[in-house]
């Protein structure tokens, strides 16, 4: 029987008060201390995280959005440009008509007076070549005149006189021809 009584008394699934007391005042302890020192330290720990964590979304939010300002500032920028060009391509169609118009302008006129210089300088030519014609016709018709008439027609005044009647009346039946 002693030793049911022992074991009664030694019973491992009841535990010791005493030790139940220093156990708890030991729990009671360490729980202060991490209460107090170790949990403010792990939250604080956690809150640093967490706002890392939510400035970093913050920030990465931030940035997309700048991001999305910024590809639409692009598309904008791509529009205008498009834009721009398509109006200075335009523009440059335009100022090379005008151009080719002026320059068609410019020719015909250039054309046109090198017509007329031609036409004028045929009728120097004409009219000198019917002045040294006249000159020419005036000196044959004296000779000939001095050989049938059997005269001299050396006096330049009579001479003139002979030559401009012979070339009215020359003229003047040309005339009566056409």
């Amino acid at each position: 029987m002693n030793l049911l009584a022992a074991e009664e008394a030694t019973n491992p699934l009841i535990p010791n008060v005493a030790e139940m007391v220093v156990g708890g005042f030991a729990f009671l302890v360490v729980l202060f201390f991490v209460g107090r020192l170790l949990v403010p330290r792990i939250q604080k720990t956690l809150a640093d995280r967490v706002d890392a964590i939510e400035g970093g979304l913050k920030r990465a939010s931030d940035a997309q959005e700048e991001a999305q300002r910024a590809l639409q500032q692009y598309k904008d920028q791509l529009a205008e440009a498009r834009h721009e060009a398509s109006r200075l391509r335009e523009e440059a169609r335009e100022q090379g008509a005008q151009i080719k118009a002026e320059l068609r302008e410019e020719a015909q006129a250039e054309a046109r007076r090198l017509v007329e210089a031609a036409h004028a300088q045929i009728e120097a030519d004409r009219q000198q070549a019917f002045a040294q014609l006249r000159n020419e016709i005036g000196r044959l018709s004296v000779d000939l005149a001095t050989r049938i008439v059997g005269e001299s027609l050396e006096d330049e005044a009579r001479r003139r006189r002979t030559v401009d009647r012979f070339l009215e009346e020359l003229e003047s039946s040309n005339a009566a021809v056409r």
